[in-house]
This record gives C-alpha cells, sequence and structure tokens, in this order.
C-alpha cells in the first residue's frame, strides 16, 4: 500500500531484484516533485544497496518498507525489514557494496533496531534550505466550468413605489412655484 503527504513518502514491498527497478522510479519521481533533481542518482542508488540487502541477507519473509522523507534541509531515506540481525560495515570500500556505498552517498547514516525487524536509513543534506509544501500532493477538484450569462437580457425589476407623503410632497412643490 502507498501512503502520501505532503513530505513524506512510504512504500511497503516485497524486496526483489525485480522490484528494485520500480522503487528506484517511483522515488526519483517524488524527488522530481520535489524538485530535488540533484539528489535523485544518489539517494536511488543508495535505497538500491538498502533492498538488494534485503533480497541478499533478509530469510523468511523478504518485505520491506521503503520511506522518503524532505524536510527542507535534508532528504532522509529508510529502508525497514522484519529481520532482527543488525547489519555490519564488511569493508569500508564503497566500490563493493553494500553499507559502504551508503556511507559514500550521504551525510550521515544509521541502524535502528525495532520491534518487528530493523530500519537503516541515511540522510542527505541539501545546500539551499527549500519551501516545503504544506499543503497534500493530493489534486485539488476541478474548477468548476465558466458559462457566460445568457443572450437575451433579464426583464428589469419594477421601480418601487413611492409613498404617499413623498408624491404629495412633489404635488405641494410644483403648485408652490406656478
Amino acid at each position: 500500500m502507498d501512503h502520501q503527504s505532503a513530505c513524506r513518502y512510504t512504500l511497503d514491498v516485497q524486496a526483489s531484484i525485480e522490484r528494485i527497478p520500480q522503487i528506484r522510479r517511483i522515488l526519483a519521481a517524488h524527488l522530481r516533485y520535489w524538485s530535488l533533481d540533484a539528489h535523485i542518482a544518489p539517494v536511488c542508488r543508495a535505497v538500491d544497496e538498502l533492498v538488494g540487502n534485503v533480497v541478499r541477507h533478509v530469510t523468511g519473509d523478504k518485505s520491506c518498507v521503503v520511506e522518503l522523507r524532505w524536510t527542507g534541509r535534508h532528504v532522509i531515506a529508510s529502508v525497514a525489514d522484519t529481520d532482527r540481525r543488525m547489519p555490519k560495515l564488511t569493508s569500508p570500500h564503497p566500490a563493493r557494496g553494500g553499507l559502504a556505498t551508503v556511507a559514500a552517498l550521504s551525510d550521515s547514516w544509521g541502524t535502528c533496531a525495532t520491534a518487528t525487524g530493523k530500519v537503516i536509513w541515511f540522510s542527505r543534506r541539501v545546500k539551499a534550505a527549500q519551501r516545503v509544501p504544506r499543503s497534500s500532493l493530493v489534486p485539488l477538484d476541478a474548477v468548476r466550468e465558466f458559462r457566460p450569462l445568457p443572450a437575451k437580457p433579464l426583464p428589469a425589476e419594477p421601480a418601487p413605489a413611492e409613498p404617499a407623503s413623498a408624491a404629495a410632497d412633489r404635488v405641494l412643490e410644483t403648485t408652490v412655484v406656478n
């Protein structure tokens, strides 16, 4: 199920090698929508590594939750899975992939044990603070169609009736003047 709000996107997915390109396209679309085009390649590459690690290292249920957040200063991505074993940085060389690649592509990263497994996250700082949308990203209702007024003129309203005292004053004024 996909959940979406102004600055957060969450995707529940079964991790597999075939799903990684689809996840990449979805995240790239959100980053593009948030005007973070410069972060598409590194964020997607790091998430590819994290989802790939779920495929390679998690036994049994390979469901995971990929989350993308935009705070106005940082892009934060995380992948949560159901395996309770915490990951290890086995090589400091990003060319070998894994957490070393995530570390090289991010400003900070970490892991956190949860009641159902673990979360691995990373963040990237955006150089200049940008405005974060305050409203929902859900499309607004369509604008109602504009319809011009009818071509024929509308009937004129009758003039309001004059009070009797005003009519009597007018008659007196004309009599006095003549």
